[in-house]
């Protein structure tokens, strides 16, 4: 059963907090705003801070069908929007040829029909539900090829698709579009102009305790301020990859399932692999470096 959209930005809050997902305001608008005139929503930031997740959280909240489309590289139409099946229309011709059927404008006609059609993410978003349009996300677009961006401008401007064959189908109620990017490199502007756009940053440190309070449960308050403290120290440095909310959340998971209810040097030294995920940056922290930030933490993160 679907539910129909907020009807304003604390609406909107209120439905991400549902789903236990701690949205800023400038997020919630950008959703409500997306929402509201329809546009596709366009969320670019670093991997890890909760863009996939947004899309996960509509359709939950919304109570509609989630499509997701996977970007990579070489990602082209047949994968993404629709290709015919080959084996069943070679099988097709071939008991049209032993019945004697010699109409070949016919059997083209009927084996280039909907019946043989195999429907893509894409499609499958366009051609919507019975209870209602589904939530369409299309991930790390920034994966895929400029060509295939230039093809997602007539489903994204008239939320429509071209089958030679078969003709235009549009969609009867378009999705609910959510993009995301990681800026492994710039996507073009002719995309970003049909969307509503916003970036997704790393929350503060109250924001991703609250997210803590409701990810990970199991984590005592002290261990909970101490993951905080710590991470948001490690995104003040000059790493290769900073840890994002994700990281965090399986951290603090990490440590709750050692028992751990604070922060000690060797703990940090044995679980870095949850936080950091490249060995120069785990290399960098581990040892020296780890106690030094615990040292500067224990002074701000005392228990309460």
């Amino acid at each position: 059963m679907t539910t129909p959209s907020p009807a304003s930005i604390d609406d909107t809050l209120g439905l991400l907090a549902r789903a236990d997902y701690v949205a800023e305001r400038s997020l919630a608008t950008a959703v409500f705003l997306a929402l509201k005139m329809g546009k596709p929503l366009f969320l670019e930031g670093e991997a890890g801070v909760g863009k996939t997740e947004i899309a996960k959280v509509l359709a939950d909240t919304l109570g509609r069908r989630l499509v997701r489309l996977q970007c990579y590289e070489g990602l082209d139409v047949s994968s993404a929007v629709y290709e015919w099946n080959y084996s069943r229309q070679m099988i097709e011709i071939r008991l049209a040829e032993a019945e004697g059927v010699k109409n070949r404008e016919g059997i083209a006609q009927d084996i280039f029909s909907e019946k043989f059609l195999i429907r893509r993410p894409l499609l499958q978003a366009l051609e919507g539900d019975i209870g209602g349009a589904p939530v369409l996300l299309i991930d790390e677009l920034d994966r895929t090829d400029e060509p295939f961006e230039a093809y997602l401008l007539e489903v994204l401007s008239d939320f429509q698709v071209t089958i030679p064959e078969l003709g235009t189908i549009r969609a009867r109620e378009p999705p609910v579009v959510v993009i995301t990017s990681n800026r492994t490199r710039e996507i073009h502007d002719a995309i970003k102009r049909r969307c509503f756009y916003h970036w997704v940053d790393y929350p503060d440190a109250a924001r991703e305790l609250e997210i803590l309070r409701r990810k990970a449960p199991g984590a005592s308050e002290r261990l909970s301020r101490e993951v905080v403290a710590f991470v948001q120290k490690l995104r003040g440095m000059d790493l290769f990859k900073l840890p994002g909310v994700a990281e965090t959340i399986d951290w603090s998971k990490a440590l709750v399932a050692l028992d751990r209810l604070a922060l000690d040097p060797q703990t940090v030294n044995d679980t870095l692999g949850a936080l950091l995920k490249y060995q120069d940056d785990i290399a960098r922290i581990k040892g020296s470096e780890a106690e030094r930030l615990l040292a500067e933490i224990r002074a701000e993160v005392a228990p309460r």
